[in-house]
């Protein structure tokens, strides 16, 4: 990625070029400020997601960003679980112009590879500075160093969700077959697993498989550890626990209720109802066994699955397209309460920064771009597409026509590749959904309305039975769940201590290699290998990591403004 500066592509009309003043400095390449002010530019990104879908900006979306900033990226995106791509540029010192580190953004603050971005915002991205005028506090890295290196960018300012995307996952021909049984608790969700296998031992000439779980690297916290906090009443704080009054935080799976809830995968999988395979298949065989139409429920985040699903959405035929599943806020037991939509605020992390491979004039640029992304043009475009192809304004509101809807719904990776529709939102500074602009219409596609026209027939018609309208009616709703004074703790910077990147470490390697351990094991077994691990968890490095977790916690509610 190196020393790649400007490149010059296809002539733009100067008219639509944002930011053409000139300014002081040039470019390492000795172009003129000139030049990497007004110019066709060309800035390279990395992003530690991966994304399948990125077809370089020949998308819809992608051209018209062009034809709109002058700018073009030449983007490379982790492949699967990599995780090591950031250590190694900083091994280096190699960057890219851009940058969507993750969790990684500790390492490249102690490499200085980070601009501190609050000048910049300051003097040349009024949109970005409206955007999040209420939460700049929440932009700042710490308490101790208060620049903005990271635009956060994973969640949207003013965020409402609509709908639920996460949950206990059932499959609506299961919930069809018991007449739509209640599902709100493990023994719910176990019996109506269990009866409807009973009746269906095969699905389609293959065996069914009753409960099957994505633990594949990385996305084992989202199918198999993640679950055991949220079905035991807590939100998402990544791996820790953390007292609400105190900020004393722990490891999660040292609550005794957690144990219970792997106690009971133990038992599904003794009794044959979990996937013998579900800790040695990859993400694809995962997806494979989705897309047959086999696997009655699973636990996950429907991101995860979706592209699996949507094979079944387009089927033909009634029974497969009833193959899909319904999200379920299901719990150890009635004592508990999902709090996937405890409100968080604006919770800041992870998002996209500018590294110190760009010269000054470079970086006013790159500032001006995501600027562009975060103005009303631009977020519309992003999140809507280009006006009279993906959506029309009738009467003053935006629509999506039905044709451009169902291919959303149906085929949705052909339909990204192809448009650039959502493929820009992470690397974009945008608001939220259930915000509106100026003309009364939201900034994005997911609101009530649009989401329950999005549903295919059969969501529609379980969705009936169970009296709601979105799964996500369902679900305890954020009024009952209090707030949270540190947003979501998974989205702040690891802290800045080596020996806690060590520890922690430790603790993910025991848990990764335990939990599956605990699981798998013979009944009587269970609580041997579950203790041992928790044992193992008691080390004093991985207590004193928590303590230094707490006080970043503590350090953040302080800077934050948002202590008791």
């Amino acid at each position: 990625m190196g020393n790649k500066k400007v490149k010059w592509v296809a002539p733009v009309a100067l008219a639509s070029i944002v930011g053409l003043t000139a300014c002081g400095g040039a470019s390492s390449d000795n172009r003129s400020a000139e030049e990497v002010e007004s110019g066709p530019i060309s800035f390279s990104l990395f992003s530690a997601d991966s994304n399948s879908n990125w077809v370089g900006m020949k998308d819809a979306v992608g051209a018209a960003i062009t034809e709109k900033t002058g700018v073009t990226l030449d983007a490379e995106y982790a492949i699967g679980g990599d995780t090591q791509k950031v250590s190694l540029m900083v091994a280096s010192g190699e960057y890219p112009d851009l940058i969507m580190p993750k969790g990684d953004t500790s390492k490249l603050v102690d490499a200085g590879a980070l601009v501190d971005l609050t000048d910049l915002i300051e003097q040349y991205a009024p949109n970005i500075k409206k955007m999040y005028a209420e939460d700049m506090n929440r932009l700042k890295y710490s308490k101790e160093d208060q620049s903005i290196y990271i635009i956060p960018t994973y969640t949207g300012v003013g965020q409402t969700t609509f709908d639920a995307g996460g949950g206990f996952e059932l499959q609506l021909e299961v919930l069809k077959e018991l007449g739509y049984p209640e599902i709100r608790t493990l023994e719910d969700f176990e019996k109506a697993i269990k009866e409807y296998y009973e009746k269906n031992p095969t699905i389609n000439g293959q065996p069914t498989i009753p409960l099957s779980l994505n633990a594949d690297d990385w996305k084992m916290m989202i199918g198999v550890t993640n679950p055991a906090f949220l079905a035991t009443g807590l939100p998402d704080n990544g791996e820790f626990a953390i007292n609400p009054d105190t900020y004393e935080s722990q490891l999660h799976y040292k609550r005794p209720e957690e144990k219970e809830y792997f106690r009971w995968l133990n038992k599904m999988y003794n009794e044959g109802l979990l996937d013998k395979e579900t800790f040695t298949q990859k993400s694809d065989q995962y997806l494979a066994k989705i897309s047959s139409g086999r696997v009655l429920g699973t636990i996950n985040q429907e991101w995860d699955y979706s592209e699996a699903e949507n094979a079944l959405k387009g089927s033909s035929d009634p029974t497969t397209q009833n193959r899909i599943y319904g999200h379920f806020p299901v719990t150890l037991n009635e004592q508990y309460k999902d709090h996937s939509f405890m409100d968080v605020g604006f919770p800041g992390g992870y998002g996209i920064g500018l590294t110190t491979n760009l010269s000054d004039a470079e970086q006013i640029r790159a500032i001006k771009f995501l600027d562009f992304l975060a103005s009303d043009e631009g977020q519309v475009l992003v999140q809507w597409g280009v006006e009279g192809d993906h959506y029309n304004v009738e009467d003053g509101k935006r629509v999506i026509p039905q044709e451009i809807q169902d291919r959303k719904t149906n085929d949705n990776v052909a339909f990204t590749k192809e448009t650039g529709i959502g493929m820009y939102t992470t690397m974009s500074p945008h608001y939220g959904d259930g915000v509106k602009d100026e003309t009364g219409n939201y900034y994005t596609t997911n609101f009530p309305e649009q989401i329950q026209n999005a549903y295919t027939q059969p969501e529609k018609d379980a969705l009936k039975q169970y009296n709601a309208t979105t799964w996500k009616d369902l679900f305890p709703q954020a009024d009952e769940l209090g707030t949270s004074a540190w947003g979501a703790a998974y989205n702040l910077p690891a802290p800045n201590d080596s020996s806690y990147t060590v520890s922690f470490q430790k603790s993910q390697d025991i848990v990764r290699k335990r939990i599956p351990e605990a699981i798998l094991a013979p009944a009587d077994q269970f609580d041997t290998i579950y203790d041992g691990m928790l044992e193992e968890l008691n080390a004093d490095d991985i207590l004193e990591m928590e303590k230094i977790f707490s006080q970043q916690i503590k350090d953040t509610v302080e800077l934050w403004g948002t202590g008791k």
